[in-house]
């Protein structure tokens, strides 16, 4: 069995009663603890947001270095060809 690694950064929010007896319905039909609950959905709409990023900052040797990736040819990647090949879920 893995270790899980330990909870020890600390993440206080202030809430109205409303939004916390919410948070707990909801928690509390996925099974969940109000504090796991909360930090996953947190860390999801996290990932959400720097997923949707358009615009990126970089400086002039990281755009040059992103250019020239950019413009190299393509190289055979047959793991990207069968993830492609394959039918979404949705698809099925």
């Amino acid at each position: 069995m893995q270790e899980q690694p330990i909870k020890n950064a600390a993440i206080n929010i202030r809430a109205l009663p409303m939004q916390r007896n919410l948070i707990d319905r909801a928690a509390q039909l996925q099974h969940k603890s109000r504090s796991d609950f909360m930090l996953e959905a947190a860390c999801q709409e996290a990932e959400n947001v720097l997923l949707n990023q358009r615009l990126f900052s970089l400086s002039d040797n990281d755009y040059d270095t992103f250019l020239a990736v950019m413009d190299a040819p393509v190289k055979d990647n047959i793991a990207l060809k069968e993830l492609l090949s394959t039918l979404s879920p949705w698809e099925k």
